[in-house]
């Protein structure tokens, strides 16, 4: 059981660590969870929706069976979907390449540890020696591949989570379409 003093200091605690206190801070932290907005369902987003219901009225066709419009309401969410992914795509990787001023995170890393070994009154040249550095290094990356492998290998981790959006969202749209094939088929065969 604990103590009276223990329970005190831990509400003390508690109540000083609230989270950020600045606009900054709060409006930082708000977006904490937000990475690219694709596992939101898209009847949260109006424009979106409207562009799901145009493209299935153009897959399901006007004069057909209630059924053949939910499927191709569903192939037209998934093709909407599947757009989303790829623009998040295009946009990880296009922001960083077309940054003019990119710095590795590694690189911009290494440049706070040389900075703080300098604010500590070390020499230029024994920082460099000690380090390991290169003065190349420690300005900004090239144009090129060089920059696009660092591009890729920073961002590798959120391609491959957009990957995997990407895969499930084909799945869902091909089996969609499936279905939609079918009744199609079927609908003209109870037509006859």
């Amino acid at each position: 059981m604990s103590s009276d003093r223990k329970i005190k200091a831990n509400r003390a605690n508690a109540r000083a660590s609230t989270g950020p206190k600045t606009a900054q801070g709060r409006a930082r932290a708000s977006r904490n969870a937000f990475r690219h907005g694709l596992s939101l369902p898209i009847c949260y987003d109006a424009a979106l929706l409207e562009e799901v219901e145009t493209l299935a009225r153009e897959l399901a066709g006007t004069n057909t069976n209630a059924k053949i419009q939910e499927v191709g309401r569903r192939v037209a969410e998934a093709q909407v979907d599947l757009r989303r992914v790829r623009y998040a795509r295009h946009q990880a990787l296009t922001t960083p390449w077309t940054a003019r001023q990119y710095n590795a995170r590694a690189y911009v890393r290494m440049n706070i540890k040389a900075m703080k070994k300098l604010l500590r009154g070390k020499p230029p040249e024994v920082l460099m020696s000690q380090t390991g550095a290169r003065t190349k290094d420690m300005r900004l990356t090239s144009d090129g591949p060089q920059k696009f492998a660092l591009v890729l290998s920073q961002n590798a981790k959120q391609l491959l989570a957009l990957d995997r959006y990407e895969r499930r969202v084909l799945l869902r749209r091909n089996a969609a379409i499936r279905e939609l094939d079918s009744l199609r088929v079927q609908s003209k065969v109870d037509a006859k």
